[in-house]
């Protein structure tokens, strides 16, 4: 090294830190698949795969694709990369669940996002021609699936990795703030 402060970049690397990509510039994604769940509104559908009621679910790949999904059958687990096409609109700071403070979106998991791409890690039961059958997910019936890729414990589990601000934050001692009901229908609340 040569001294300098690796956190700060170089007068060189500070042309590449320059945003340059045009404001209006989109992207066209096709689904793969569609997800087939049990869960149909937000309210009830667990936040993560493996926190909450878990509920089996299914991915039905798109036509002339079946080919795709040669040789998975072998991984326990799989990734999904999701469409979140029930969110809508975004906010810069958010409160997460059983937290009393709002964080930045990037520093959470919430589904509203200026781009609502999902990923889900989930068991993967079954594979049987265009099915695939998984375990637990976070995800509603219809989401649209745009790619499954393979689980790889050594190039995808980081041990001694951090989690900021959720290393804080104790489940049990704090309740979801999402757990409010509205009043039944007829009443009114006080």
């Amino acid at each position: 090294m040569d001294g300098a402060d690796p956190g700060s970049p170089s007068p060189l690397d500070e042309a590449a830190l320059r945003y340059e990509l045009d404001p209006e510039l989109a992207y066209t994604v096709r689904p793969i698949g569609v997800l087939r769940s049990p869960f149909r509104v937000h309210a009830g559908t667990p936040r993560q795969p493996r926190v909450g009621t878990p509920a089996e679910g299914f991915v039905v790949v798109r036509h002339g694709l079946q080919n795709l999904l040669q040789d998975l059958d072998g991984f326990s687990h799989i990734w999904l990369v999701t469409w979140l096409c029930y969110a809508r609109g975004w906010n810069d700071l958010v409160q997460p669940p059983r937290d009393h403070h709002k964080r930045g979106l990037f520093a959470t998991r919430a589904p509203h996002r200026p781009n609502p791409i999902g990923i889900s890690l989930v068991e993967l039961r079954a594979v049987r021609k265009r099915v695939l059958r998984i375990g637990a997910h976070d995800l509603l019936d219809g989401t649209p699936v745009l790619d499954v890729k393979p689980y790889l414990h050594y190039a995808d589990s980081v041990s001694g990795a951090k989690m900021g601000w959720v290393e804080g934050i104790e489940d049990a001692a704090l309740p979801d703030h999402r757990t409010w009901q509205p009043a039944p229908r007829g009443r009114s609340e006080p």
